[in-house]
């Protein structure tokens, strides 16, 4: 609101019937704003954390599926044989497959993946972090 307001941001979509009043003006409540003069950004990256692997796993064990027991954050290639802290090597499993699994591979224990676990773009924890995305952002995000 202050960028609008000092006229270094314009406003590109707004929130129907929402305005925001103050005691000399109002303004309509921005939905989408682009910058009048854009300073490079450093690349946004998000954190590797216990939380954001739940997250980017939508709170379900990688091996069985399930999501309604508690789970713990496995290596899929376990550190004594060089496994390392990375997103590709950390999904999120359940007590009795990450106890099935012990000190082994998924194939060596007879697991298999739900899903290939990789780095998650910026723009998807957006979408958890919202919640809903509005329609009108879409195109600005380059979503589907």
């Amino acid at each position: 609101m202050i960028l609008l307001y000092l006229g270094k941001a314009e406003l590109i979509e707004r929130y129907d019937g929402m305005i925001l009043h103050s005691v000399s003006t109002s303004l309509p409540m921005p939905s989408i704003v682009r910058l009048s003069v854009f300073y490079r950004v450093p690349h946004k990256r998000v954190i590797l954390t216990r939380k954001n692997i739940l997250r980017r796993d939508s709170n379900r064990c990688q091996y069985c599926g399930r999501g309604d027991l508690p789970l713990t954050v496995d290596h899929v290639i376990p550190k004594t044989r060089g496994g390392e802290e990375t997103w590709e090597n950390l999904v999120c499993a359940c007590m009795k497959c990450n106890n099935k699994k012990g000190d082994r591979t998924p194939e060596e224990a007879g697991l298999k993946l739900l899903t290939v676990p990789r780095r998650p773009s910026h723009v998807a924890f957006i979408r958890h972090f919202v919640g809903r995305i509005d329609e009108k952002w879409k195109p600005y995000l380059f979503m589907k």
